[in-house]
């Protein structure tokens, strides 16, 4: 699995077209091609995939050092990130118009990328990492509100996310998250769960759920949980069990509903461990995990439209939340 998920991810990171740019254009002169414009991140068919293409080859690099892709990992990482290429990606990030680059979705993917890559490639990403982390810092008192829909914009996914590497190199930002989620959301009770809908790659409620097991309290959390989903033993609210029917993997868009059932199977099986063995919630997280993971691991490079990002959703699932 781990040689497949890799081999997924370098079909693609190099891959420059066809791409869809965050790119606002302020004169003439920044009518440039994706590689000139993003010299380290220009593949996946945009910038955030293309992060966390490199975010899913470095975690494999590490749970399996001995993949027989591993020389190719470390030769796509050499290629990519060089001093030149970081300075222009951060030179990208300094425009005025970049304000709001890849706001929260790619921020995070950048930290997590930099916390799970070792070295020689870390001490490359280390400033790249620290302007988003210090847009982390900037944005979220200014947020007075959180994003809760399942698209890219999700403000408990970027927590999740942007925890990783805080827990480990920011504790100034890391309180900063967990002040945040408090405010977003420790007053949600009897979650009603609309979804899916019909573009979503993240489930609303689950994201909400794990990003509060993330970054609550150890005691606070499970009582969360019980206000904020209260009939989990009885399986319900059901479409929270359900895995999403993805009728056309040629269209982007509904191909999101494949990373929905893969995002949820890592949700519930971080919400799972969690919980006590014996507790009566936790067969039915596991079960919807299984149920939500077979139906979508089959489809993962059925067409370029899920293939340019879904591995690295697969392997958040398969390492279950952890």
């Amino acid at each position: 699995m781990a040689e497949r998920l890799a081999r997924i991810a370098l079909s693609h990171v190099g891959r420059e077209w066809p791409q869809k740019l965050d790119h606002v254009l302020e004169g003439p002169e920044d009518l440039k091609r994706p590689a000139e414009l993003h010299p380290a991140f220009h593949g996946s068919f945009d910038w955030h995939s293309c992060v966390h293409a490199h975010w899913l080859l470095a975690r494999l690099l590490r749970l399996e050092p001995n993949l027989p892709c591993a020389p190719d990992i470390a030769a796509r990482f050499d290629l990519a990130f060089t001093a030149a290429n970081i300075a222009a990606e951060r030179a990208y990030l300094a425009r005025p118009a970049s304000r709001g680059f890849e706001r929260p979705y790619g921020w995070a993917w950048l930290l997590k990328l930099h916390a799970g890559i070792g070295p020689p490639w870390d001490a490359a990403l280390a400033p790249l990492a620290r302007d988003f982390a210090d847009r982390f810092a900037a944005h979220l008192p200014r947020a007075d509100y959180p994003v809760r829909h399942g698209l890219h914009g999700n403000t408990a996914f970027a927590l999740i996310l942007a925890a990783d590497w805080a827990g480990r190199r920011d504790p100034a930002l890391m309180a900063l998250l967990r002040a945040t989620a408090l405010r977003w959301y420790a007053a949600d009770a009897d979650a009603q769960c609309w979804e899916p809908s019909g573009e979503d790659f993240l489930s609303p409620a689950l994201t909400e759920a794990l990003c509060m097991a993330r970054l609550l309290p150890g005691a606070a959390f499970l009582p969360w949980l019980g206000r904020f989903l209260p009939r989990i033993a009885a399986g319900k609210p059901a479409a929270l069990f359900t895995p999403a029917v993805v009728a056309d993997r040629t269209d982007g868009r509904i191909a999101h509903l494949d990373g929905l059932n893969l995002s949820r199977a890592w949700c519930w099986r971080g919400l799972a461990a969690r919980l006590d063995a014996g507790d009566p919630r936790r067969p039915r997280m596991e079960a919807a995990a299984e149920a939500h993971l077979a139906a979508a691991l089959p489809h993962l490079d059925a067409h370029y439209m899920g293939s340019h990002w879904l591995a690295s959703f697969a392997l958040l699932a398969l390492e279950g939340g952890g």
